[in-house]
């Protein structure tokens, strides 16, 4: 089986959120997605606790058997290569992907233990905001055999956004219902 890892902050998840995951596998890319929220250590501002951020995904998620959320983060200060391998060791035969977008996957040389990445895991890329995949392929040309740019729909929608649509007491279309209602339940992003 082949399984994405989807890490990143989901402050709160998103439409872009779920539709990259099911794009993902819907075009074959992967078999399974599993988000992995980042626990409450990461310096954002608004960052919600991670309980809270799980919770949404999971309710993001729910009616997609090859989509799952899971809390490995939480407690724990990791880096990318710790998450992946923990993952790799727990799905034993299966391929574990990486998946990343282009803006962070520009900059992956720039995080702990990256050629441990590249070695070790397939990278699926999304392209964002306009970046040049040609340049990011050339700065990582030793490693193309394991890096995949993958040809689905992208839209622009941030976190950011969404947040300060729910600040303002907007209605967000770009959160699923349920999520809606739990954020409203739990006050989050006042």
């Amino acid at each position: 089986m082949r399984i994405g890892i989807f890490g990143g902050c989901f402050n709160p998840p998103h439409n872009m959120h779920k539709n990259i995951a099911i794009s993902l596998v819907e075009k074959d890319y992967l078999d399974k997605v599993i988000y992995v929220p980042t626990g409450n250590w990461y310096d954002k501002e608004d960052l919600v606790d991670d309980i809270d951020r799980y919770n949404m995904v999971n309710l993001m998620i729910k009616d997609y058997s090859y989509l799952e959320v899971s809390d490995y983060e939480f407690g724990n200060l990791t880096c990318t290569y710790e998450t992946l391998s923990y993952f790799q060791e727990k799905y034993g035969e299966d391929e574990i992907y990486f998946i990343c977008g282009s803006d962070n996957f520009n900059e992956l040389d720039t995080w702990g233990e990256y050629e441990d990445i590249l070695d070790s895991f397939k990278i699926i890329v999304i392209k964002r905001n306009g970046d040049n995949l040609d340049k990011i392929v050339k700065k990582y040309k030793e490693y193309e055999d394991r890096i995949i740019f993958a040809d689905i729909a992208f839209s622009l929608v941030s976190s950011t956004n969404v947040r300060k649509q729910l600040k303002d007491q907007r209605m967000s279309k770009e959160i699923e219902e349920e999520v809606l209602s739990y954020i409203r339940k739990r006050n989050l992003y006042q």
